[in-house]
């Protein structure tokens, strides 16, 4: 959402994925819009604009105005997940925009009454519509149910602190009462229980709770199963496992450089941003009732193949996986939407299809297995293999076999020091060393950082 864009939403009457509020609405009103438009395809509300007229009139309090939305929100059975809602200043008014997400895996009611959107009306659902939107969605997650064996304090703190200093003052006021309306909690009578989404999310042990919720990271030398791997298994809360296994595969994945003319080319095997769409994907919808078995990514020579637990959910095909939304697990996909490690609308499948175009690379492929779903990513295998001929360039330039060994040393650690390029030739002096680095560093190869002892370098 940005300002550029505000005069030509607002000059759009209410419609199929539109709706305006004033800001005097009660959270009745507003719950049984929200649970509208979630039981249909989702939508915008914009708080603080006449619906009659489409003037902007804004809202006194913006803060007040989001602790509507999230009380409306919950009045919801089941509770609606949704994003926090947007504040923008427009025409010198505050308004409150708020995301109702397409693909939600539930069917909502307000006070026993299930309504759904249809062009700019909230329609009762008959008995037929209403059970044919059960089947298509299959009602209550279990992400949302009580864990059985988990206490309140079972959960980590301090991940919960993190978390509710991220989503800001209105989290902060009450972060028990926010958490349950998150999904993350549930209170029974006058206890209150973590739901399998909130001990997933912050557990102390999770391992002690869910074993099978583990990512297991392979690296093999080749393009086939090898003896000769590095492997690392990670067993830590969602969030946790999504960031250490994002650092693995970007000291893991091969990197290199080849000359243009005179000119370097820094590559890498996969653009980033998709490796992290995979594996954020992976551990945001899998299926978390399958046991015995984690997410596996392997890293070879020339592909990346995630394997997650868990066929595609719902209405999901391989045909409609880019065009049609549905999230098996509502509540985790929105927290890790908190944390910015997803988006939320879910166009991550078109996004990884333009980022691995513009690299040069072939289009993720997408394979359902029996029992689960796998994501394989193939790499410029002739350019990696090029790197022989770029050491051949390298010479050609003038540099020296110390020299070279130090560039190949730093496109696999990412960096080197001068006592390791020492180490790797023990029969050189101190100087000699000293000088082909500086060599490599003026001839803008190299790039120096820090200073004295502390010093390393990395490519320029």
């Amino acid at each position: 959402m940005t300002t550029a864009i505000l005069p030509t939403l607002l000059s759009q009457p209410g419609g199929q994925h539109l709706a305006y509020a004033r800001a005097t609405i009660r959270s009745e009103e507003l719950a049984e819009l929200l649970a509208s438009m979630a039981n249909a395809s989702g939508g915008m509300i914009v708080i603080g604009v006449n619906p009659r007229n489409l003037k902007p009139e804004g809202v006194g309090d913006p803060e007040q105005t989001t602790r509507l939305v999230i009380e409306a929100a919950a009045l919801c059975s089941p509770t609606l997940v949704i994003p926090m809602p947007l504040q923008i200043e427009h025409a010198n008014t505050m308004l409150v925009f708020v995301n109702i997400p397409r693909g939600l895996p539930n069917v909502y009611s307000v006070n026993g009454r299930y309504l759904q959107r249809h062009e700019a009306e909230d329609l009762p659902l008959d008995p037929d519509a209403l059970r044919s939107l059960f089947v298509e969605r299959g009602g209550m997650t279990w992400e949302r149910l009580a864990h059985a064996d988990a206490a309140l304090n079972d959960l980590d703190p301090s991940k919960i602190t993190g978390y509710v200093h991220r989503v800001g003052a209105v989290a902060e006021e009450n972060a028990i009462d926010f958490l349950i309306k998150r999904g993350c909690l549930q209170q029974q009578e006058h206890l209150i229980k973590p739901t399998n989404a909130g001990v997933l999310l912050f557990a102390n042990d999770i391992e002690r709770f869910f074993p099978q919720a583990e990512i297991t990271l392979v690296r093999y030398s080749g393009i086939e199963m090898s003896d000769e791997f590095i492997r690392e298994d990670i067993h830590d809360t969602l969030v946790e496992s999504v960031r250490r296994a994002e650092v693995w595969l970007s000291q893991n994945m091969t990197r290199g450089s080849v000359m243009q003319g005179l000119e370097r080319q820094d590559w890498t095997q996969f653009p980033m941003a998709v490796v992290r769409e995979v594996l954020v994907n992976a551990v945001a919808h899998r299926d978390y009732l399958i046991r015995g078995e984690g997410i596996r990514i392997a890293l070879f020579a020339n592909r990346l193949e995630c394997h997650s637990p868990g066929r595609l959910p719902g209405h999901m095909t391989i045909e409609n996986i880019a065009d049609q939304r549905f999230s098996r697990n509502e509540t985790i996909v929105q927290i890790m939407a908190d944390f910015g490690l997803i988006e939320r609308l879910g166009y991550g499948i078109n996004r990884m299809r333009l980022q691995m175009e513009a690299a040069g690379l072939a289009q993720p492929q997408f394979e359902e297995t029996d029992g689960g779903f796998m994501v394989t990513l193939m790499s410029n295998y002739e350019q990696e293999n090029s790197a022989n001929d770029s050491i051949d360039q390298w010479r050609r330039m003038g540099l020296n076999d110390r020299q070279i060994s130090a560039i190949s040393a730093i496109q696999e650690r990412r960096r080197i020091t001068n006592g390791e390029l020492q180490e790797m030739n023990a029969d050189v002096s101190t100087e000699t060393i000293r000088r082909d680095l500086a060599d490599l560093v003026e001839r803008g190869i190299l790039l120096r950082i820090g200073d004295k002892r502390g010093a390393y370098y990395i490519m320029k």
